[in-house]
This record gives C-alpha cells, sequence and structure tokens, in this order.
C-alpha cells in the first residue's frame, strides 16, 4: 500500500513536536509519528500528519549511578553503542537488525533472542508522551508508573514518544559460535539448548536436512577478544550473506526447481565461524536483500510442534522457499501488548523474497501459528484483528481502555490500529 501525507514535518525539539500535535488537531487531522521505516506492517502510515523523528535524536542525560539513559525518540539503534561507550554502558539485548529508531523498536515489539532476556521494550524505565492535547505525560517508576507497561510497547496508539529511558548494563562482549548442524540434532536438544545459551537461535533452509545454529555467550567487556578480520567480515556478510543470496533468489524466483540444490548449496556456504567482539557487533549484522516477512510468536513449548507443522505444510503444498526459517527465543514479561506477555516465548519468523507473492505461505502458515496459541508481531504481516486479538492479550481491554482515555478522538489512529484495536 501506499500513502500520501498531507503534511510532513521533521521536528528537530520536543518542543517542535507538540506545537504539530496542536497544529493537527486544530484543523482535525490525525497525527502519526514514523521512525526507519523497518515495518512490514502499516502500522506509522499517517495519510494526515507525517512527523518524521529522524532529528530528534541523540542523549538527553545520563544517569550514572543506575546505569540509565535518557535518549531522544528519533535515535537509531545503531547509533546508541557510540552513545553509551563514554559511560562504559551498553543495552542489555538486541534484535539482529540496527536500523529502526529507539522508539520505533519499542512501539512494535521489537527484540532479540535468549530465553533470559526480554525484547528491547523491557528495558524502557521512562519515556515522555506528547498526547492528543499536545500536552506532555512523563512516566517513570516515580509518576504515573502503572502506565509504563502499556507506554513501554504502545503501537503509537496512546501518543508521540519523544524520549526514552533505557536502563543499561555494563559494557560487555560475546563470544559468537555459528555453524550448520543436524536439523534433527538441533530439534532433538532444542529446549537444553535454548536454556543452556544466554543467546540461542537457529536458521532452516527448507529443503534441506541443516539447520544454520548461532549460539551466543556474553563476557565481560576486559575479555579477550578475536574479531572477524575485516575481510572475512566482508565476505561472510556482505559477498555472501547479502549478495550471493540476492542473486540466489532471483535465479530461485525465475527457476522455482532450483530452490532445493540453491538451499543446499547456501548451508554449506555460511556460516561455520567462531569469534569474539563487543556485543552490539555481534548482535546486528547487515541486511540488503528485499524481502517480506510475518513472524509469531508462540509458547515455548509449542515451538517444536509448529515448525514441525510448517515443515510438513511445505512438503504437502510442493512450495519452493528460498528464504531461511527464522527461530528465536525471549523470557516472559510484564507488559500489556508484547507478544512475550506472561509466557516463556519462541519465535518462528518466515520471509519470502519481495518479489514474491507471499500471500498463500504466509496465510497457511498464520493457520499453524493461530492454531498453537500465537501472537503476531505487530511490525510485520498478519491478518488478525482486535476480536481474535483481544483474547490473546490479557491486558488487551486495559490498553483500550487507556487509548480511549489519552486518545478520545482518536488523533493517532490509522487503519491498521483501528483493526488490530478496535475503533
Amino acid at each position: 500500500m501506499s500513502i500520501r501525507p498531507q503534511r510532513i514535518e521533521f521536528p528537530r525539539t520536543v518542543g517542535a513536536v507538540r506545537r504539530a500535535v496542536q497544529s493537527a488537531a486544530a484543523r482535525g487531522l490525525r497525527v502519526k509519528a514514523v521512525g526507519s521505516g523497518h515495518s512490514f506492517t502499516a502500522i506509522a502510515a499517517a495519510p494526515g500528519v507525517l512527523l518524521d523523528l529522524t532529528d530528534l535524536s541523540g542523549i538527553v542525560d545520563v544517569d550514572r549511578e543506575r546505569s540509565r539513559v535518557r535518549l531522544l525518540a528519533g535515535t537509531r539503534l545503531h547509533r546508541i553503542p557510540s552513545l553509551l561507550a563514554p559511560y562504559g554502558l551498553a543495552m542489555q539485548n538486541l534484535g539482529d537488525i540496527d536500523r529502526q529508531s529507539i522508539s520505533g523498536a519499542i512501539s512494535t515489539g521489537t527484540h532479540g533472542t535468549g530465553a533470559r532476556f526480554g525484547g528491547i521494550a523491557t528495558q524502557i524505565v521512562g519515556a515522555t508522551l506528547v498526547t492528543a492535547d499536545g500536552e506532555l505525560l512523563a512516566i517513570d517508576e516515580d509518576e504515573s508508573a502503572d502506565l509504563l507497561p502499556a507506554v513501554a510497547l504502545g503501537l503509537g496508539a496512546l501518543g508521540v514518544l519523544v524520549d526514552v529511558t533505557i536502563q543499561c548494563v555494563p559494557a560487555f562482549v560475546l563470544h559468537a559460535l555459528e555453524r550448520p548442524e543436524a536439523l534433527t540434532d538441533v530439534l532433538e536438544s532444542l529446549d537444553d539448548r535454548v536454556e543452556a545459551s544466554d543467546h540461542f537461535e537457529f536458521y532452516w533452509f527448507p529443503h534441506t536436512d541443516r539447520a544454520m545454529t548461532k549460539t551466543n555467550t556474553r563476557l565481560p567487556e576486559s575479555a579477550p577478544r578475536h574479531p572477524l578480520s575485516p575481510v572475512g567480515k566482508w565476505v561472510d556478510d556482505t559477498l555472501v550473506g547479502s549478495g550471493l543470496h540476492q542473486v540466489a533468489c532471483s535465479v530461485a524466483r525465475m527457476l522455482p526447481a532450483t530452490v532445493p540444490t540453491i538451499n543446499g548449496t547456501s548451508v554449506r556456504v555460511w556460516g561455520d565461524r567462531e569469534f569474539t567482539d563487543l556485543s552490539h557487533r555481534v548482535f546486528a549484522t547487515s541486511r540488503t536483500v528485499r524481502f517480506r516477512e510475518m513472524e509469531y510468536a508462540l509458547p515455548a513449548e509449542k515451538v517444536r510442534p509448529a515448525f514441525d507443522a510448517l515443515r510438513a505444510l511445505i512438503d504437502e503444498r510442493g512450495w519452493r522457499i528460498s528464504f531461511p526459517i527464522e527461530v528465536r527465543f525471549a523470557a516472559a514479561d510484564k507488559l500489556w501488548m508484547s507478544t512475550a506477555h506472561g509466557r516463556k516465548t519462541g519465535y518462528i519468523a518466515v520471509h519470502r523474497y519481495w518479489r514474491e507473492d507471499p500471500s498463500e505461505y504466509f496465510e497457511a502458515v498464520e493457520e499453524i501459528m493461530v492454531a498453537h496459541g500465537g501472537r503476531p508481531h505487530w511490525g510485520k504481516m498478519h491478518t488478525l484483528d482486535a476480536t481474535a486479538l483481544r483474547e490473546r492479550y490479557p491486558h488487551f481491554g486495559d490498553f483500550v481502555g487507556l487509548r480511549d482515555r489519552l486518545d478520545p478522538n482518536r488523533m493517532f489512529q490509522n487503519a491498521y490500529l483501528e483493526r488490530v484495536l478496535g475503533e
């Protein structure tokens, strides 16, 4: 879909955001803030006024004693490590892509992997929101603390985030072990691997019997580092991970029968490396091949049966799927609209090359995920509406009630939010 906003603004200050919201209200226009535009859904679509927060970036202040850093909402994730470095701090966990803004990442439920670690929004201990009347609403442990579980992952429905406070941790390094393994071995030992590792995930290329596993172990910042060489990193991530994968996807689209061979080759040339580096350099990787994605959060114990059903589905339908399926994990949390709310969670993500129609594949996968208690990632493709989602979130009614109170005239509503939250 495409949206042509009536007005686009680039506020550089919190005051400018307030004025933009007040001006839009006076003209009867709706307002949406946008981060980096990474979401696959229309969660930030703005037919009225679009606020691009790119220029609302950087550190506001640092609480050295409590290791807390307050950042302006438009700050990109990939910039945060350098901002935290002078203070010897890091974010506790990150996803595998770092191009998003901090506000966009938390508002859509962006997460990494690790059974003892929550999504990025769980690291938020304070926030400031511009509400529908253009006023500031500060939320932290001392002020409106009861709202934090809603505002930290607010879907953009409660107002415009202008700053967030992150609970950081001392800087650390990660020892990364990436290797291909027999898929059967990975699945049979999956629970043990997840529990024994700080951060574990695996990718499976359909039509193969191999899995690409990633196991990251947290070490103190003082630990010896053995980073990838610049040449080795370029070969793995740019030449193979992006360049050759782009070629493979293009060939597979034109000649679907070649997909099993291409995927088998990909398993042989990807991964199989070991290195140690600063945490953010290990968590995030470069992704340049365009794709569409659906991801569902499942109770951790349902990951294996859902994954097995997905494998069987691909075989039964005779599809040729060139993109790998990704499986990750996260700790339970208490955020009202978090996909990991109240339960240990596993994530299964499916992708399709952007020039291929994902509809049939994604619809069938969604049926499996819904049947296993899945909750869709807010920033990735899905078809569920408020009726279906209400029963999957214990605090759904509380969140909608807060939305009704903070935004009674639906200043921050759009078609996507109307679908998933109701009118």
